[in-house]
């Protein structure tokens, strides 16, 4: 694949594809320290920029960087469509990674997705066009060489076995910030959950080592996952049967092990794209499936969330990004965009104040009063309480929607 089809894969519409393309298809000539993939490896290896790990060989090659975490349990969760530059900068610096004139420290960027190329490398460490490593970048560049970040690394993993193997997790597991790319969410639940890559990613989380995704990297970040295993389901379709064929989901029993376990989203969906694709009505249905059956006939059979307002779903628009983390004994989250974006870029908080009146197979939904509130600032947005809504007496909500047997009030249209 060519250098500039292989951006496609991480460049957003069609005028800020434009831009990356032009502004990155430079960067992929006679880059130093590039590792191209070795066929007879379950993974393929890509690094720009400073050669830490030659492929398959556990011991560095070179002492690795050491910086350390300036916040607790970093997350980026972000929409898909275009990057959000600042988002990944906020990931370096949360990292704790130090440019120059200060003490350098060095610092490792690294990407897995069981699809693709290295797309983001590139990306990641310059500054613009000309592969600056010495100047702020400009719009559609994060200039993470600027910031001191001294590699950016891309691992695709295509099967259980990559996932497993050594020298996988030996680079993610060294890694100063952790990126997973979009794609398909059923690959990741598939190939990756279960594995060494999985106890590798808890580690990190662990260690307050920045983790983030976009898309379906995002997606797999909450506590529950749509898991898109018979491909994936509208809003209409979900309202109108909530138990229909495309409805899978992971855990499954609810109560199972999560793939991924960030205490910041427990009893949370993640839905990206949600105004571009109109996810309002799937991503009701989810929360309500996992609310667990009340008094008389309400509730989800197969729900464990016992109190409705502890059922959570987050919308991100596309060109937004949600980062969060725990400042005291709260986590906090504010939303980001780009400069250049021309979308709502907003995140939308969903919180059921009722259990679902009507929600069995074969049946429209019937769910009144989730409460929607709507982040398109630079607010600091309270996640543990919710923007001390519910759980206070106070009704911020920016608006409330009803699903009535399938039939969505308000219409799509504020979101």
């Amino acid at each position: 694949m060519n250098s500039l089809a292989r951006l496609a894969s991480r460049c957003g519409d069609v005028a800020r594809r434009t831009a990356c393309l032009i502004g990155l298809g430079l960067a992929f000539g006679g880059l130093p320290g590039l590792a191209h993939a070795d066929g007879k490896k379950p993974y393929s290896y890509f690094v720009t920029g400073t050669q830490y790990y030659v492929a398959g060989n556990l011991t560095p090659v070179v002492p690795l960087p050491t910086p350390k975490p300036e916040a607790v349990q970093p997350v980026v969760v972000m929409g898909g469509g275009p990057d959000v530059d600042e988002a990944y900068r906020w990931m370096i610096r949360q990292a704790g990674i130090k440019p120059r004139p200060n003490t350098p420290t060095g610092g490792r960027f690294v990407v897995i997705r069981t699809t693709g190329d290295d797309a983001y490398d590139p990306y990641f460490l310059y500054s613009d066009s000309q592969n600056s490593t010495s100047t702020p970048a400009v719009d559609g560049f994060v200039g993470g060489a600027y910031l001191g970040l001294t590699s950016a690394e891309t691992l695709v993993l295509p099967s259980r076995d990559s996932a497993n193997d050594p020298f996988v997790n030996a680079v993610v597991g060294s890694a100063n910030a952790l990126w997973i790319a979009g794609g398909d969410q059923s690959t990741y639940i598939n190939l990756w959950k279960g594995t060494a890559l999985e106890s590798t990613i808890a580690t990190l989380i662990r260690n307050n080592i920045p983790v983030g995704g976009t898309s379906a990297g995002a997606n797999v970040l909450g506590q529950f996952v749509y898991s898109a295993q018979r491909g994936s389901v509208t809003s209409a379709q979900a309202l109108g049967d909530p138990y229909n064929k495309y409805m899978t989901f992971d855990p499954t029993p609810f109560s199972g092990p999560s793939f991924v376990n960030i205490a910041a989203l427990a009893n949370t969906f993640v839905d990206p794209h949600f105004d571009s694709r109109d996810r309002m009505g799937r991503l009701v249905t989810f929360v309500s499936r996992s609310i667990a059956p009340g008094s008389g006939s309400t509730g989800c059979a197969g729900g464990i969330v016992t109190a409705p307002q502890d059922a959570r779903g987050i919308g991100i628009d596309v060109e937004t990004a949600l980062v969060i983390q725990n400042v005291g004994s709260h986590y906090v989250a504010q939303r980001l965009t780009n400069i250049s974006t021309t979308s709502s870029s907003a995140v939308h908080f969903l919180r059921p104040m009722t259990l679902p009146a009507v929600c069995a197979a074969g049946t429209p939904l019937t769910m009144q009063g989730i409460c929607v509130q709507k982040l398109a600032n630079s607010t600091d947005f309270d996640i543990t309480d919710w923007w001390n809504g519910a759980s206070h007496g106070v009704n911020t909500c920016d608006y409330i929607v009803n699903e009535t047997t399938g039939v969505q009030t308000p219409a799509p249209i504020p979101y």
